[in-house]
């Protein structure tokens, strides 16, 4: 048997202070979820601007793209598409949004200035070559969003587990523990009153 649930005035105050403690871990669990949860739903949101933005764009550079094939010749395209330098600048960071670490993706600036001359191609070129990269930067930008939100989502399944541990189970073991001891010390102090009067009963009978 756990000597902490012996009816003596220390358990007593032991587990009143333990179901304080549970009582403070859950609120602090809720408003952690809460703050989450808002978090995670502005992510969502964000996520959803940035794909539209991403289908609209890849229109844009697929039609200006199939422009310049047409105008200049797909051979043409290709082998200026390889004066395109391979994107290796991507670097990762983090940030904490209570105690979940979220992503924070960097990359160098794209050059203002094309890989191949002017001369040679035409404006159609260019607005393929602008819509792609902007696509890129806004390809870099979604997986932080969308990753950010699968961390979030996921420290709010835990957070809301716990959470419901304290309320389901922690605290009203403490809150029946309390009242067992409680009920228990309240009967034992009776049974000293009776037992006092009786004593005094037969004290004063002699």
């Amino acid at each position: 048997m756990d000597p902490n649930t012996f009816p003596t005035k220390g358990n007593l105050i032991l587990a009143k202070n333990s179901l304080a403690l549970a009582n403070q871990g859950f609120d602090l669990m809720d408003k952690k979820r809460n703050i989450l949860i808002r978090e995670l739903m502005d992510l969502i949101d964000e996520a959803k601007d940035i794909q539209s933005q991403i289908d609209i764009t890849f229109r844009e550079a697929y039609a200006a793209l199939q422009t310049a094939n047409m105008e200049i010749g797909i051979n043409h395209v290709q082998t200026i598409s390889y004066s395109i330098p391979i994107e290796d600048s991507i670097r990762i960071k983090t940030r904490s949004i209570m105690g979940t670490e979220i992503p924070l993706v960097e990359a160098d600036p794209i050059a203002a200035l094309p890989t191949y001359a002017y001369y040679s191609t035409r404006e159609s070129l260019d607005e393929a070559r602008q819509a792609f990269e902007r696509v890129k930067e806004l390809t870099i930008k979604l997986s932080m969003v969308e990753n950010s939100a699968y961390r979030l989502a996921a420290n709010i399944k835990k957070t809301q587990k716990r959470a419901n541990a304290l309320k389901n189970i922690t605290i009203p073991h403490y809150q029946q523990l309390s009242k067992d001891i409680s009920n228990a010390l309240e009967e034992k102090e009776r049974e000293e009153f009776t037992r006092l009067k009786v004593i005094k009963k037969m004290h004063s009978g002699k």
